[in-house]
């Protein structure tokens, strides 16, 4: 079987071949390996762009948190868990309605208003003076929010063939650390130079800032970020100067193909709880998304503030589990990308170890800081599932739009939704420094990511042993290794 893939590989044309390649409908030429540089200077830019100022913003709150906001607000006990509650419930609720609008209006408006919306709301935080106007807002940026990670691997998936989206993925989420990392340091320097400026304290100039950061990436949506393929027909919605109708419809001609037959329509979610791809996947990103839960809780800069550590500090030191994070991620899509048998189950079984042994280090050494900076650190490894999970469920979905749309959609929901009330009870800030809940549950999710996943790929296996006389649109089907 191998040298009849091999083979397959041979005939299709790829990205080391010079020539030009065409199609036949296509009245001229395309090089594919210029199209594929167009796709990732305008569609990967945007998006990463978006995410990055997205994960800023995130990461601000909890910045400003611990950077006098609790304070200024008289915020206290779980306040801190409730207001992230109810940015949760609103990025759930956005999650599916998010995607289904991309299928119908072009991404290029969607997201970028999506961006737009936020980045007013942004602004709007640094007039907070109460507990529940934190919640209100916050759970409106969430809406708008939710557009973009679920979205984006939509989007992807409709532009990059399998053996890129591994790369691109971890590119994607990738930034979202790196907004993180900004987050702190633009923290730290707003503090030191703002505060108190026009009688605002520091963390008031940070979501100004935040603002005005997410403006001019909200304007080159609007100007550069193209279509996907599956918008090439409405004529009228085209950046003629960005992509020819060539390049579009080339660009959907050398994904596998898909069954056209399938509609948006009510039927989409008879066949989406028809099929396994749903419920286990969905399955798998509820647990992925827990084993993040330590580190998205902002676990370790609640530690640092119990522990009487400097503002600096607090907004300083959470930075290294992104920076492992991005590391992790980048390892993992280049371990996809250049071993033939690399599977996403294998990279589901190293986090799952990993996050094992963070939980163990947590609970017998909270205090002790070389350990527990050990293992926060240790714990960044479980952001690679954000990229190798998702390009995972683009791959097993790939022949049917709709369906893809709604299972990248859901699996973000529920993982959100079990995060709303999962943080309150295993890592509530009044839990900080030993969090002896959260240790237990991140042993168990860390084990139960690794049996779903090795679950998903039986199934996998499977349904390509049965469509063996098809062309087959997953991953490395010749063996288990």
């Amino acid at each position: 079987m191998d040298k009849a893939l091999d083979k397959d590989s041979k005939e299709e044309p790829g990205l080391q071949e010079e020539e030009q390649l065409s199609d036949p409908s296509c009245p001229a030429p395309v090089n594919e390996r210029r199209l594929l540089w167009k796709i990732d200077v305008f569609v990967l830019s945007f998006v990463c762009l978006q995410y990055w100022i997205n994960y800023v913003d995130r990461v601000g709150f909890a910045n400003a948190y611990v950077s006098g906001l609790k304070e200024d607000l008289g915020l206290r006990g779980d306040q801190f868990n409730l207001i992230n509650t109810c940015f949760t419930v609103g990025y759930v609720l956005g999650m599916i309605p998010n995607n289904l609008m991309l299928l119908v209006v072009q991404p290029r408006i969607w997201l970028s208003f999506c961006t737009l919306a936020w980045g007013i709301l942004t602004l709007s935080m640094y007039k907070v003076t109460n507990f529940r106007q934190c919640c209100a807002i916050r759970f409106f940026q969430a809406i708008f929010e939710s557009c973009t990670f679920s979205g984006t691997h939509l989007i992807l998936g409709s532009w990059y063939r399998e053996n890129e989206l591994s790369i691109r993925s971890a590119i994607f989420t990738s930034s979202g650390l790196v907004g993180s990392i900004f987050s702190g340091f633009m923290q730290v320097g707003i503090h030191d130079s703002l505060n108190g400026r026009r009688g605002l304290a520091g963390w008031r100039w940070l979501f100004i800032v935040d603002f005005l950061i997410t403006i001019p990436i909200a304007i080159y949506g609007f100007i550069f970020f193209p279509t996907t393929p599956d918008h090439m027909n409405r004529r009228s919605e085209v950046p003629r100067w960005l992509f020819s109708s060539q390049e579009l419809e080339f660009a959907k001609r050398r994904l596998p193909q898909r069954d056209e037959r399938a509609k948006l329509d009510w039927s989409v979610f008879l066949r989406v709880v028809g099929r396994w791809h749903w419920w286990l996947l969905s399955l798998l990103w509820i647990l992925g998304g827990e084993n993040i839960s330590l580190a998205s809780n902002s676990t370790l800069a609640l530690w640092l503030q119990s522990q009487g550590y400097s503002l600096a500090n607090k907004n300083q030191y959470p930075m290294g589990i992104y920076a492992v994070g991005i590391v992790a991620t980048c390892g993992a899509a280049v371990y996809m990308d250049k071993y033939r048998h690399s599977q996403h189950w294998h990279v589901a079984l190293f986090i799952g170890v990993v996050m094992c042994v963070v939980a163990i280090m947590m609970r017998v050494a909270p205090i002790n800081p070389a350990v527990l900076f050990t293992a926060q650190y240790l714990g960044g490894v479980s952001y690679a599932a954000q990229a190798i999970f998702f390009s995972w469920a683009n791959v097993v979905c790939q022949n049917d739009l709709q369906e893809r749309a709604i299972v990248l959609a859901s699996m973000n929901m529920f993982s959100g939704a079990v995060n709303a009330w999962w943080s309150l009870i295993f890592y509530s800030a009044a839990m900080a420094p030993r969090y002896e809940r959260g240790c237990y549950a991140l042993i168990g999710t860390a084990i139960g990511s690794c049996v779903v996943a090795v679950l998903i790929r039986w199934l996998q296996r499977r349904d390509q042993n049965r469509s063996s006389d098809k062309r087959l649109n997953y991953a490395s089907a010749d063996s288990w290794q």
